[in-house]
């Protein structure tokens, strides 16, 4: 697997800014109040109970969830009056589940978004798709359908696919939480070098060895809040809450 150009790659990457954000479904309070920060060409590991808000919090950032209360701005601009569509453009989602067209090949569901969003031809979608399944390992797949796939490999796609529209910060929400455990470790060192090659980058995700040793900052959500936030040591050695002790004591 080749690791991505870093030039290439950070030169297109921004930092990205919550700050207050609030949102409510009805009663339930899902967000309260959040802040989190993630510098150009860093990765923030966002960590913690199932039903914190994490998930939701990676969607209200790319606004398919409107915030309530706060902001969020993409290197110091608000980005709350922009077209979600545009601001969807330059943020790339990875989700748990790979969402391929199972009826078109690996190479045609990179190329979709290539050619209905930035406008390309048929075959200058094609170059953008194997050169980014070069990047993830697997141009030989190109004509192939996803269910020929492992899940790891259809993970991949789907990063292949988020990096075909030239995003400038990534998010990956529980990427590898649907994996078979053989096949988590090859998407890790993926999302490694994505972010050694500087792509901003936030990751929900329960994998602690990857927040630990990739990270720039974790953050640890409980019930809608962020409880601590810090460089991953001061994080997993000397956590201050007792909340967060007890959560590491749990998963580690």
């Amino acid at each position: 697997m080749s690791t991505p150009d870093a030039t290439t790659v950070a030169a297109n990457s921004v930092s990205l800014t919550g700050t207050d954000i609030h949102l409510a479904f009805g009663a339930n309070k899902v967000l309260r109040g959040v802040n989190i920060h993630v510098d150009a060409g860093k990765t923030t590991s966002v960590i913690g109970p199932s039903g914190s808000g994490k998930s939701t919090l990676l969607r209200v950032l790319n606004r398919l969830h409107e915030p309530q209360q706060g902001d969020i701005l993409i290197d110091g601009q608000s980005v709350l009056k922009d077209n979600p569509d545009k601001l969807r453009q330059r943020i790339g989602m990875v989700f748990q589940h790979f969402n391929l067209f199972p009826h078109k090949t690996v190479a045609e569901n990179i190329a979709l978004g290539p050619r209905k969003l930035r406008g390309l031809s048929k075959d200058a979608a094609r170059e953008v798709a194997l050169r980014q399944l070069d990047t993830v390992g697997l141009r030989e797949k190109a004509d192939v359908r996803p269910g020929n796939l492992s899940g790891g490999q259809q993970q991949r796609v789907a990063i292949a696919r988020a990096l075909a529209m030239e995003p400038e910060i990534m998010f990956f929400d529980e990427a590898t939480s649907a994996l078979d455990p053989e096949l988590v470790k090859g998407v890790l060192a993926l999302m490694a070098d994505l972010a050694s090659g500087g792509m901003s980058m936030i990751v929900v995700t329960h994998e602690m060895g990857f927040s630990r040793s990739v990270s720039d900052t974790v953050l640890f959500m409980d019930h809608g809040q962020v409880v601590e936030t810090g460089p991953p040591a001061a994080l997993f050695d000397a956590p201050e809450t007792e909340r967060l002790q007890q959560f590491l004591s749990q998963v580690l």
